[in-house]
């Protein structure tokens, strides 16, 4: 196990479907001298793999905290209905995802995953609140020991594919790879009223790494209060 992530490749599994074609498709121009024709094949392939970089990441080491499920910019950080209990309020937080931001999805939290749901939908621009609740997404439940997170994967209107590598029932750790958002999109993050927001609208988030919010069961009882 230890060998295998010395070894291994910074790439998502899945982008090698779309990087190695293009390489394939350079060489071959090359070798019957479309030279310059190849060379923009080559870099279109070299971009692609940019795109698909899947670099480790370590969760801090701090209690209660919740981190960013993707890379990107905060875009909204709001109090809205929650999605899984409509008679409970949640804080939504979007992060939105460029092209030249990793695209792994990684898990806020540790604990079980209670469900994972497909829906399907439009292809809004991610930047527009529609998208929030008419685009095809990917909706994961997680739950810990003291409050459930709920992560939507949306796609966009060039992510036209949204892939989620965890299923019900799966345990997984905090940071850990839960799925892709192929070529730009949004993903949104629900979390507990009670938990104390650590991050402000426009900032840049890492997955895995940077903490989106804090939840303490003190903090939590004192709400109540």
């Amino acid at each position: 196990m230890e060998a295998e992530r010395r070894f291994r490749l910074p790439v998502a599994r899945d982008g090698w479907k779309f990087v190695l074609p293009l390489a394939v498709v350079a060489i071959l121009l090359f070798v019957l001298g479309w030279k310059s024709v190849a060379g923009g094949v080559g870099v279109l392939a070299l971009f692609v793999l940019y795109f698909f970089r899947d670099p480790e990441r370590k969760p801090p080491n701090i209690v209660g905290a919740i981190v960013s499920a993707a890379d990107g910019r905060v875009a909204t950080i709001e109090e809205v209905e929650n999605p899984i209990d409509p008679a409970r309020r949640v804080r939504r937080i979007s992060v939105i995802l460029s092209l030249f931001n990793v695209h792994v999805n990684r898990s806020p939290v540790g604990g079980k995953v209670e469900s994972v749901e497909h829906r399907p939908g439009r292809f809004h621009n991610a930047f527009l609140e529609a998208s929030a609740k008419e685009n095809e997404r990917n909706r994961i439940h997680f739950r810990n020991s003291a409050f459930d997170v709920v992560v939507d994967q949306i796609a966009g209107v060039l992510a036209r594919r949204v892939i989620c590598s965890c299923d019900a029932g799966d345990t997984v750790a905090q940071g850990e790879r839960i799925g892709l958002i192929r070529f730009g999109s949004r993903t949104d993050i629900y979390l507990p009223l009670e938990a104390e927001v650590r991050v402000r609208k426009g900032m840049n988030v890492r997955g895995g790494e940077s903490v989106l919010a804090i939840f303490s069961p003190e903090g939590a009882e004192k709400k109540k209060e």
